[in-house]
C-alpha cells in the first residue's frame, strides 16, 4: 500500500512538473509573438521613412545634415534585433525624426504637400501601433519573467532565458511634453 502511495505522489509530482514546463513554454512563446508584432510595425515606420526623407529632400535640399541623421538612425533601426538594441535605436529614431517634422515647419509648402502631410499621418498611425505593440509585448514578458521565477517554476526553468523588455532610451521620449498657450 504505501509503494502505491509513493508511486501515486511521483506522478502528480510529474504531472505537476509537466504543467509548469508546458507554462513556460506558452509564455515565452507568446513574448516571441508580441515581439514579432512590434517587428512587424518598425518595418512598417522604416519603410516609410526613406519616402518621408524624399519628399523633404525635394524642398529641404540643403538640410542635408538632417536628413542624413534620419537615414542614418533608420539604419540602426533596422539592424537592432533585440529588444534592448531596437528601444536605443528607436529613440534615437524618433529624436531624428523629430528634428526632421521641426524643419518641416520651416517650408509652408513642404507642410501643405499632400504626399508629405498622408506620409506624416501614415508614420503617426504607425507610431501608435508600434505603442500598442510594445505595451502588449512588455506585459506578455513580464508574465513570462514572472512565471519563470516564481516557487516552484524557477526549480524548472534552468533553461529560460529571461525576456528582454522593450524600454525607452531615449530621455527626451520620458519628458512629458510642455503645451503652451
Amino acid at each position: 500500500m504505501g509503494i502505491w502511495i509513493a508511486v501515486g505522489v511521483l506522478v502528480l509530482i510529474g504531472v505537476y512538473s509537466i504543467g509548469i514546463y508546458n507554462g513556460l513554454v506558452r509564455a515565452r512563446n507568446e513574448t516571441h509573438n508580441g515581439w514579432s508584432q512590434i517587428e512587424v510595425q518598425l518595418k512598417r515606420r522604416h519603410d516609410l521613412i526613406p519616402n518621408l526623407v524624399e519628399t523633404v529632400k525635394g524642398y529641404a535640399a540643403h538640410e542635408r545634415e538632417t536628413l542624413e541623421a534620419v537615414i542614418r538612425a533608420r539604419g540602426a533601426a533596422v539592424e537592432a534585433r533585440t529588444p534592448g538594441e531596437a528601444g536605443r535605436a528607436e529613440g534615437l529614431l524618433g529624436s531624428a525624426l523629430g528634428n526632421l517634422f521641426a524643419l518641416a515647419e520651416r517650408y509652408p509648402d513642404l507642410k501643405a504637400n499632400q504626399n508629405f502631410l498622408a506620409l506624416q499621418e501614415e508614420l503617426a498611425s504607425t507610431e501608435n501601433r508600434i505603442g500598442f505593440a510594445r505595451q502588449a509585448y512588455n506585459d506578455a514578458a513580464t508574465r513570462y519573467n514572472n512565471r519563470r521565477e516564481v516557487f516552484p517554476a524557477n526549480l524548472i526553468s534552468g533553461g529560460f532565458e529571461e525576456a528582454e523588455l522593450f524600454e525607452i532610451e531615449e530621455p527626451g521620449e520620458r519628458s512629458v511634453p510642455k503645451v503652451e498657450f
